[in-house]
């Protein structure tokens, strides 16, 4: 019984910093929630993305319901994106499931997955700013018509491996790549769209992980617990802080964090 108040405690613990750290900078959980889970608490690495995908399923259909109040959902995006992350979910979760009991070796090369999403998602918070500003600068290089459909599934399944096989990548890397394809997008509709589209790729990828027993439910009511007030705590403290300085501090950290899970 002791054990188990200590678990929750710690649970509860990681949902709250976690959500503070969404609140204060808008990345998503995913990027924070399992390397913290993975490194600090020693979950196993596919329990730690089985349940984050069932965590940010949850939190993300919220989000989803206030923007779409809002108008800020890009549908016809959230359409193309859905084709590409669908099915290279589908197809990454049957290709686990294929791949039978877990090994060292396959918690090996989840941790280096985890890590190589976590060093992509800080490259993309470093580098946004100037990646946008050649987008921008070069319109020519756009895809357009039919080759912009295109490019937009492409970019919806290889977010759609990243997710499955390691919850990282529908937060930073996701709104990165759609503003580099639609830079005339509000900020306000980036956001919109990226949560959109990332409600029922996790909503699926963690239905598939429950499937494969990597949910966690009491390590997932804990996480809720926790981050609930503490993103909505967050967002309060982000008016009082900058924010080119609070993502740089991130990134740093989470180029740490993806060096040493790689390494590891």
């Amino acid at each position: 019984m002791i054990q188990y108040f200590i678990d929750s405690t710690q649970f509860i613990i990681s949902g709250a910093l976690v959500g503070l750290l969404v609140g204060m900078t808008g990345v998503g959980g995913g990027s924070l929630m399992t390397p913290l889970l993975t490194i600090i608490f020693g979950v196993a690495p596919t329990t730690a993305v089985g349940t984050d995908l069932a965590f940010a399923a949850i939190t993300k259909g919220f989000g989803t319901a206030a923007h779409r109040l809002h108008g800020n959902v890009r549908w016809d995006i959230v359409r193309l994106l859905c084709i590409g992350s669908l099915t290279t979910a589908v197809i990454s979760i049957l290709t686990l499931k294929f791949v039978g009991p877990v090994s060292k070796n396959f918690n090996h090369f989840i941790s280096v997955s985890i890590g190589i999403s976590v060093l992509l998602t800080a490259i993309s918070l470093l580098f946004r700013a100037k990646i946008l500003k050649w987008v921008q600068d070069n319109p020519k290089f756009l895809p357009s018509g039919s080759r912009l459909k295109v490019a937009t599934i492409a970019v919806g399944a290889v977010i759609g491996v990243l997710v499955t096989i390691s919850s990282i990548g529908a937060g930073a890397i996701g709104a990165t790549l759609i503003l580099a394809l639609y830079p005339h997008l509000k900020p306000s509709e980036v956001a919109g769209t990226d949560i959109a589209y990332a409600v029922p790729l996790t909503a699926l990828a963690g239905l598939g992980h429950w499937w494969l027993g990597n949910v966690h439910f009491d390590l997932l009511f804990g996480l809720l617990l926790g981050s609930v007030p503490a993103i909505w705590l967050g967002a309060k403290l982000s008016s009082t802080l900058s924010e080119r300085a609070t993502r740089t501090t991130l990134a740093a950290t989470l180029f740490l964090v993806g060096i040493k899970l790689v390494s590891s």
